[in-house]
């Protein structure tokens, strides 16, 4: 093995970009500083006086259960995958020399949001935001976990307004396809 070079990261970070990593394009979508006011009213941290360590980021914090979630990683395999992998990293903006939460950080930041009733809202605004952006975040197994396109809608305006109304649409007469596919041309229950 050679010694590192200058610029070996940034070479393996280019090559994880090429081949459609997608927690870059989750960090291009989503502004996660939009974040901190909830994480900050959520968590109600001391001013630091009393001395300590001080806490980890909020921000990185919410975006490891981000990763926990998407990947549905345990606490254990989160701070495994964040050592391990430098996609997750590069998501949340470590270093080879910045520290990383450990699992029992992770359960506790998690359970502080819990508690003050934050978690569901702030994965709601997540999602929202997806959704804003028209995506749809598919959590599964690490291996294919990925941000994907959302179905694209392709009723017009008065079709939506027809079938709220529980009517079949007129232009979909001649287009018995249309119909097939759709809950109106399926035959009553017995």
């Amino acid at each position: 093995m050679g010694q590192p070079g200058v610029f070996d990261l940034d070479e393996r970070y280019q090559r994880l970009s090429e081949n459609g990593d997608p927690l870059v394009k989750l960090a291009a979508l989503i502004d996660f500083e939009a974040f901190r006011p909830k994480l900050a009213t959520a968590l109600k941290r001391s001013d630091g006086s009393k001395g300590g360590r001080p806490p980890y980021d909020p921000v990185l914090m919410f975006k490891i259960l981000v990763l926990q979630t998407l990947y549905t990683l345990s606490d254990d395999a989160t701070e495994f995958q964040i050592r391990d992998r430098l996609s997750f990293m590069r998501f949340l903006g470590l270093g080879f020399e910045d520290g990383v939460p450990d699992a029992k950080t992770v359960w506790l930041f998690r359970e502080h949001l819990t508690r003050a009733g934050a978690i569901d809202e702030l994965f709601a605004a997540f999602d929202a935001w997806l959704k804003g952006k028209g995506y749809l975040a598919m959590s599964g197994q690490i291996i294919d976990a990925s941000i994907i396109a959302a179905p694209r809608q392709r009723n017009t305006d008065a079709e939506k307004a027809a079938l709220r109304e529980g009517k079949i649409p007129d232009a979909w007469a001649a287009k018995p396809k249309k119909l097939a596919r759709d809950e109106t041309a399926m035959p009553a229950g017995p």
